[in-house]
């Protein structure tokens, strides 16, 4: 369904997978997990696409990726959050110029270090109108939140040892304090990256079912 293109960030081209639905729609930026622009994400983009989005997935490593969970920490450590911001704010401006794509704004949903990358984004970039989090973290990115205008779904593992509940809790308490518009769901005996269904060790299927009704639902309601 999808094909891998190049779009124009700043001064370099980066590599990216995109979806097109059957009819025009709303456009959304899919952003990785730290392992890479693998073929799972891939296979995400096509599933938007088939619910009626343009999905983009950008890839942030410029054509690395990796099985390893040690050389996907390093990737990701190594990640040049300025350079990522950039690349996510052309993926959006990219978006905006293709004819199919319909609406102002677009979606950001990401997974893990993604998720964290999607609410980054969202912060940073008034051109995106929802945000969709899939247990996102990643020590060195940290967004500001008070410039947020996109409204947030959160989705979360109850036993994920990463983003802890308490990570979750902390930043529920702040969007609320802010008078962000957010909703939070998590599922209680889910793990870390449960919507990955290539890690059979922790995907969880009924929750990635129920969270993916969620995210189209979401996105059909704030990008119409």
């Amino acid at each position: 369904m999808g094909e891998r293109i190049r779009f124009k960030s700043n001064s370099h081209m980066t590599p990216a997978y995109l979806a097109r639905p059957k009819a025009p729609g709303p456009g959304v930026i899919v952003i990785q997990e730290w392992w890479g622009l693998v073929p799972h994400i891939e296979q995400i983009a096509d599933r938007f696409a088939a619910e009626g989005f343009v999905a983009l997935a950008p890839d942030l490593y410029h054509g690395q990726k990796t099985t390893s969970p040690d050389q996907a920490g390093k990737l990701m450590m190594s990640l040049r959050i300025d350079e990522a911001a950039r690349d996510l704010a052309a993926a959006a401006a990219y978006l905006g110029t293709l004819p199919e794509v319909t609406g102002a704004k677009v979606g950001t949903v990401g997974f893990c270090m993604g998720g964290a990358l999607s609410l980054f984004a969202a912060s940073r970039n008034p051109d995106v109108g929802a945000c969709v989090v899939f247990y996102g973290g990643h020590p060195n990115v940290k967004p500001d939140l008070a410039s947020l205008q996109a409204p947030v779904l959160g989705l979360y593992a109850g036993l994920d040892t990463f983003v802890t509940p308490a990570v979750v809790d902390e930043l529920d308490r702040q969007l609320t304090a802010l008078g962000k518009r957010h909703e939070f769901h998590t599922y209680p005996q889910a793990q870390h990256a449960f919507f990955n269904d290539q890690r059979p060790e922790v995907h969880d299927a009924a929750a990635s079912k129920d969270a993916w009704t969620r995210t189209v639902a979401f996105f059909r309601r704030e990008l119409k």
